[in-house]
């Protein structure tokens, strides 16, 4: 190796020893920026600091007043649906007996029908309806599939007619009041 390929050499490695002290000076100025910016963020003034603070409890505490305010309707609502199932659940005995009234009070062929009676179907239908608007229900039972969801089984028959495990009667109608079963069905079901 020559001693100008010496120099050369030398010359290289001062130079990136330069450029390598350099990178580090613009480094440890970056930090030194970083440094003094965290710091004056955190020397910020005691208001800000104090409003910042406010702001976030204002927050916390609107969330927190909105999760109350869902949670006391959907409790209300829980409320009334109970309240309205029972009235229902006290209203059906006297639609059972209607029903019953009229069944026995039908007349015969070729007589006249009573005038009473008239209108006490014309009363039990205003009742069925104001109850069907409000969102009860009669439950399907003859000739459909028995259901313990909606249907009690309290007697089994024989069919030639009908599949086993199908309603064959219904001594007592069942009724539900939007999604939720009030009163099952009182069926007789097909063995």
């Amino acid at each position: 190796m020559s001693t100008e390929e010496k120099e050369l050499e030398k010359e290289q490695t001062e130079e990136v020893s330069e450029n390598t002290e350099e990178e580090q000076n613009e480094a440890e100025e970056i930090e030194i920026e970083d440094a003094a910016e965290e710091e004056a963020s955190e020397e910020k003034d005691p208001k800000d600091a104090k409003i910042e603070e406010l702001n976030d409890k204002h927050v916390r505490l609107m969330a927190e007043f909105e999760n109350f305010r869902k949670r006391t309707d959907k409790e209300k609502d829980m409320m009334f649906e109970t309240g309205a199932k029972s009235v229902i659940e006290k209203i059906l005995p006297t639609v059972d007996n209607f029903e019953r009234a009229l069944e026995m009070a039908k007349p015969a062929d070729g007589e006249d029908p009573d005038p009473f009676m008239d209108g006490m179907e014309k009363i039990y239908k205003q009742l069925m309806t104001e109850l069907d608007a409000i969102g009860v229900k009669p439950i399907d039972a003859v000739g459909k599939e028995f259901d313990p969801q909606f249907h009690n089984a309290v007697m089994q028959e024989e069919s030639d007619s009908q599949e086993s495990g199908t309603v064959a009667k219904e001594l007592q109608k069942g009724y539900m009041y939007r999604d939720s079963v009030v009163r099952h069905s009182m069926v007789s079901v097909v063995q």
